[in-house]
């Protein structure tokens, strides 16, 4: 085993998988409870889609329309989660950055590309391009439809923290294949998935993690849906994010 101290002996644990998003089978999730005995950041979604949700330092947000990020109680229920327990690796001067340069930096700092990674960015941004999706009532609507309806969201010149992971590509479809992040900014103002991002001066942390518990949803919906991944196309669209040259 290697000694890289960026390697953690623990899991990301993860809820449900992407395509089950995608096909429109979110009926039901994992307790924010739950979710804090696995790990104390991570990024998910909130129940019927209503939202994104960010795990940053134990504490669980749920960043929904209308109103500013705010704390999850324990009985809230989340159908798709990222979750892991964040150690202690080195921090990495950042500046300068847009998405896909960042990106690049990212992908540079990978102990393999075999591997998840934890990233967490703590520092001031440009700019900040942010999406949160309206909750969702039967019947439920794939991923690709809702997003169609995103409320989107620009900040200029805010602190703030990006939670997110870097994901292999042998697992898109259960998960976001590279990098999926969200964003929180200090002053609990403002959050969600991130499109896009003008890094200005911050600390970048990198931890990689070489096991993955999944956990799978239950419920009539999802059982009766078969899943086959075919999707690539629909899971870059609902990503978004700006490309650079």
């Amino acid at each position: 085993m290697t000694t890289d101290s960026a390697l953690a002996d623990a899991a990301v644990t993860q809820f449900a998988v992407l395509d089950a998003l995608l096909a429109g089978a979110y009926e039901s999730g994992i307790t924010v409870d739950a979710v804090r005995e696995l790990g104390d950041f991570g990024i998910g979604c909130c129940d019927h889609l209503g939202g994104e949700v960010v795990i940053l330092d134990g504490d669980v947000f749920e960043c929904t329309v209308g109103a500013p990020p705010d704390r999850m109680t324990g009985d809230q229920t989340l159908p798709f989660v990222d979750v892991c327990r964040l150690h202690t690796v080195a921090r990495q001067p950042i500046t300068g950055l847009g998405l896909s340069a960042f990106t690049r930096r990212v992908e540079a700092g990978l102990v393999s590309r075999n591997l998840f990674h934890a990233v967490r960015v703590d520092g001031t941004f440009s700019t900040v391009r942010v999406r949160i999706t309206p909750r969702q009532e039967h019947p439920f609507r794939p991923l690709a439809d809702v997003t169609s309806g995103q409320i989107e969201t620009v900040i200029d010149g805010v602190r703030g923290t990006l939670v997110g992971f870097w994901a292999p590509a042998i697992y898109q479809g259960i998960t976001v294949a590279g990098l999926h992040i969200h964003f929180i900014a200090d002053d609990r103002s403002v959050g969600g998935h991130v499109l896009d991002v003008s890094i200005d001066a911050a600390e970048l942390m990198l931890a990689a993690f070489a096991r993955l518990d999944l956990r799978l949803p239950t419920d009539r919906h999802f059982l009766r849906t078969e899943l086959t991944h075919n999707e690539d196309h629909r899971i870059v669209a609902v990503e978004g994010g700006a490309k650079e040259p």
